[in-house]
């Protein structure tokens, strides 16, 4: 793929052709640890998903911070039905990502952390035969104990919640294991369910330029936190059109 131009346009001074390197630099600016980091896409009029993927609202740029993203965190958490949805297979970084990765310290490849209450998941899936770092289910106690028993053999099968997945305790179980910079990639389910918990540190939107209507989902659905939690806006790159926005938690 060829490389797209990106851009810093805030805050000043501007910067014109981003390198790799740097685009890290500026999204690991002030990331504390332990840190949850979302990333998602959204139209301008607000859209999560184009045809019920978010797939199609993604250009090169929002490709190309995308593995930028997943070189500097310890762990990709995503839902279930964003797993079957988006097609995704087993966690896998290019060999570039690799490379930065190894240079951080870290392992070439991040764990693969999937968010199921019904364990709808299929052992035989790429996702674990095909990870180079084992994965992980989080899932409640109402999930089938045959189920979970058969995931055991593919993936470490952690129970965080009784009817639901408790967000405090999969960040907290997480961070147990060690893998303390955390991002997740929906999703809206997931992520409002973050919100509500208070449990978000970063959020990181691509504004794509165009206009969807429809009925498409927001990038966070679901339970709404008491207080609406602030943000800081870190920084805006651009694209072209695009916008890649980086928000941190307002302290």
């Amino acid at each position: 793929m060829t490389e797209v131009a990106i851009d810093r346009v805030s805050p000043p001074p501007a910067e014109e052709g981003l390198g790799d390197e740097r685009i890290a630099e500026l999204y690991s600016e002030g990331a504390g640890s332990p840190w949850l980091r979302v990333n998602f896409v959204s139209s301008i009029d607000g859209a999560a998903t184009r045809q019920g993927l978010s797939g199609g609202l993604s250009d090169d740029a929002d490709h190309r911070v995308f593995d930028i993203l997943r070189r500097l965190c310890d762990v990709v958490v995503v839902g279930a039905g964003t797993v079957r949805a988006e097609g995704y297979g087993a966690m896998r970084v290019d060999e570039a990502s690799q490379r930065a990765r190894r240079d951080a310290g870290l392992t070439a490849h991040p764990v693969f952390a999937i968010v199921s209450a019904s364990l709808d998941l299929d052992p035989a899936s790429p996702i674990f035969r095909d990870a180079p770092q084992r994965p992980i289910i989080v899932t409640t106690e109402l999930s089938r104990r045959d189920t979970r028993e058969a995931l055991a053999e593919v993936a470490d099968v952690v129970v965080c919640g009784a009817e639901r997945v408790e967000p405090g305790r999969l960040v907290a179980g997480l961070v147990e294991r060690g893998l303390t910079r955390i991002h997740c990639e929906g999703g809206p389910h997931l992520f409002g369910d973050l919100i509500a918990a208070g449990v978000v540190d970063e959020l990181c939107l691509t504004v794509s330029p165009t206009l969807e209507a429809g009925v498409a989902m927001r990038i966070s659905a679901g339970a709404a936190p008491i207080l609406p939690v602030g943000m800081r806006l870190a920084h805006v790159l651009q694209a072209d059109d695009t916008l890649l926005l980086r928000y941190v938690r307002r302290v």
